[in-house]
């Protein structure tokens, strides 16, 4: 008998912790029609120093998808922000503080996030993430048509070719990964969740005034050099926008680098992450 899951404001939601619940929290939100799965086993090997935490976002992996909810980026940003409250226990007043972690989609959403409760954020991590496009760039346009597509063996073969366009390496890419997607996007709620979510993500931006404040914040920005979802181009804008942040692109790696090289962006991370706060207001380069 499958168990029922915890919920954020009568909304089912999956999540897994890692490490020691009193010690620093760090949240890891991933991107567009994927799961907390994306991360690997980085929130593992990083609970050895904080406490981790991932999370299906509301409408996608093994969370619930009410047809009903809001799939915008503020709607995704009040979600975080109630499963914080309600599951971790993070709770602005207590002046708790949390790291988060973001890809795409969820860059996009730990920004919104830092933005709305910055007192509340230690530091923030950008991989590869919207926030800045001027619209879907050709291979998002791809994406959503792959993802929607109802005829199930034309979206298997389109939903693979989209994948492997996200890799530096297509080769790289695992079958399992194709078979997830595809057995997700078919779950009920899943495709609205999915349209709802890409016109709002892919037709909105951090505004200037979110960017000052959120400047004072620790924030590290990583970019996979051969990202054809997000091109480089909109690392630049970010380096723009928030100068003081650190930076760093990943060669060899394309819209995920921590899926491309695990250890590579582990070790990155976890450098970030555990750099007092002297250090990291350096803001190093």
């Amino acid at each position: 008998m499958q168990m029922p899951l915890p919920t954020v404001k009568g909304v089912g939601t999956f999540y897994k912790e890692y490490g020691n619940p009193k010690g620093e929290h760090v949240l890891f939100i991933h991107g567009l029609g994927a799961s907390s799965l994306a991360w690997r086993d980085i929130p593992d090997a990083l609970s050895e120093y904080f406490h981790t935490i991932t999370v299906d976002l509301i409408g996608f992996g093994g969370s619930e998808k009410p047809e009903n909810a809001d799939y915008t980026v503020k709607g995704f940003s009040k979600f975080i922000m109630d499963f914080l409250i309600e599951r971790i226990g993070i709770d602005e007043k207590e002046h708790t503080k949390i790291s988060i972690v973001g890809h795409s989609l969820g860059g996009y959403i730990a920004a919104q996030v830092a933005i709305q409760n910055k007192e509340m954020i230690e530091k923030l991590v950008l991989i590869d993430s919207s926030g800045l496009l001027d619209g879907p760039t050709q291979l998002l346009k791809d994406y959503r048509v792959a993802a929607t597509e109802v005829n199930p063996v034309t979206r298997y073969e389109k939903v693979k070719r989209v994948l492997e366009d996200l890799y530096a390496g297509p080769s790289r890419l695992l079958p399992v990964a194709v078979d997830l997607f595809d057995y997700t996007i078919e779950m009920p709620g899943a495709k609205h969740a999915f349209e709802d979510a890409f016109d709002n993500s892919t037709t909105t931006q951090i505004e200037p005034e979110g960017f000052k404040q959120i400047k004072d914040i620790p924030c590290f920005i990583i970019w996979g050099e051969k990202d054809n979802l997000i091109p480089i181009e909109y690392y630049h804008r970010f380096r723009q926008e928030l100068p003081m942040a650190k930076y760093e692109t990943i060669a060899d790696a394309g819209h995920a680098p921590f899926v491309e090289k695990t250890a590579l962006v582990y070790e990155k991370l976890r450098t970030f992450l555990m750099q007092d706060d002297d250090m990291t207001k350096q803001h190093e380069r």
